[in-house]
């Protein structure tokens, strides 16, 4: 695929350049409380902007019905792109409407502008190949290039990561050039020994990894909401925690071709237990309980990993040469729930390995929990594209930059 120093070096000034980021940070109303997604992207703006693009910045922002809802406006992303930039960006206040036309015409070399989320069009998201076609058609129509930049979306067959690349001559960004090349690190000819870490609450959603990663990782640790379906699959009362019950079987089979393969399984041995979820908002002591894994009371949900078991999961990554990380070991948002997530995180910083944070809840608990992002490998901005990535799928969005 065509990069966007190729790209630069064709020249670039005058050009209505399209850059579909991902700025699809989390919001406390309209405050930014982790404004990562942003900084990834700013280099490749300010690269296009520098050489003297007209940038038409576009990007999704939480799961709106396909309608405007200024619950999901784009509008504080944008100001915040701003002040990374140094200069003002201008704000449309449609997609492809009245607005869009009208700012992106304004725009001058160098200028850079955003436009409102893409996900209140109905077209971006539809399964439908001539709606989502119509609505890439619009979307061509603002730009003269395509950039991918994206990378927390290219996992989504969507208008303007799958279908506007084909109607444009494009390239792809820097991050998304960065966050491919730490994939294949994880996936071509990796440093041994080889750890993953997963965590987060449902084992759903990483049984396709799990099931690729067997073949590949030496060790995979368990932690988050997810712990307990596989706690219960060794038979274990977990109480009131987490547990999807209609994986237990999936989780059973891992466990026995895991011991096949000689990959070592490391599940939590004790657990930080409450009978309440804790108040995330007044953040009020919620004085847990530790417990044996297999001691869970029946009126108790797991929320943590306990001490023991930070200390084995920290002696598990210490020897480690790459290490893969998605998805918290607990309510790390709650400071009585924090310690098992923090733990991991500085097993990573103090080990000597090639650390991969695999964005999401992951990404965000790195930053909130105060680690400098430096001292990871990598920290990437799309947890559910890396995992994709990491279960041999093609996504879409990469797809489409291939020339």
């Amino acid at each position: 695929m065509k990069t966007i120093d190729e790209l630069l070096a064709e020249g670039v000034a005058g050009k209505r350049v399209f850059v579909r980021a991902d700025l699809n940070v989390p919001l406390d109303g309209t405050t930014i409380t982790d404004d990562g997604r942003i900084r990834a992207v700013r280099p490749t703006i300010a690269a296009l902007a520098e050489a003297g693009a007209r940038v038409v910045v576009a990007s999704h922002l939480g799961r709106p019905k396909g309608t405007p809802d200024p619950a999901f406006s784009l509008a504080p992303a944008a100001a915040r792109l701003g002040e990374l930039l140094g200069t003002e960006v201008a704000f449309a206040t449609d997609t492809v409407g009245e607005s869009a036309r009208a700012t992106v015409a304004g725009l001058t070399e160098g200028q850079v502008a955003v436009i409102e989320n893409l996900r209140f069009n109905p077209g971006e998201t539809s399964k439908d190949d001539a709606e989502r076609g119509a609505f890439a058609d619009q979307l061509a129509e603002l730009a003269d290039v395509y950039v991918g930049d994206g990378f927390g979306a290219v996992h989504r067959k969507h208008a303007s990561v799958y279908d506007l690349p084909a109607r444009l001559p494009h390239a792809a960004g820097g991050l998304i050039a960065t966050e491919v090349g730490v994939l294949k690190k994880l996936t071509e000819d990796v440093a041994r020994p080889y750890a993953v870490v997963l965590g987060g609450a449902k084992v759903s959603d990483k049984l396709g990894v799990i099931d690729h990663l067997l073949e590949k990782a030496d060790r995979i640790l368990i932690g988050g909401g997810m712990a307990y379906t596989f706690l219960k699959a060794k038979g274990y009362e977990v109480g009131i925690s987490l547990l999807q019950e209609d994986q237990v079987p999936a989780v059973q089979g891992y466990l026995k071709r895991a011991e096949e393969l000689g990959v070592e399984f490391v599940l939590p041995v004790d657990v930080l237990v409450a009978g309440e979820f804790p108040d995330l908002k007044t953040k009020a002591p919620a004085h847990p309980t530790t417990v044996a894994a297999d001691a869970i009371p029946a009126d108790q949900e797991g929320l943590d990993i306990g001490p023991e078991t930070r200390k084995l999961y920290a002696d598990k990554l210490a020897d480690a040469a790459t290490v893969f990380w998605n998805g918290p070991m607990g309510v790390f948002e709650h400071p009585d729930y924090a310690e098992g997530t923090k733990a991991v995180a500085q097993a990573l910083v103090d080990s000597e390995a090639f650390s991969v944070v695999g964005g999401g809840d992951s990404a965000a608990a790195v930053r909130i929990l105060g680690f400098d992002e430096n001292a990871f490998g990598h920290i990437s901005t799309g947890g559910g594209a890396s995992l994709e990535y990491l279960e041999g799928k093609t996504l879409p969005g990469l797809a489409a930059l291939e020339d």
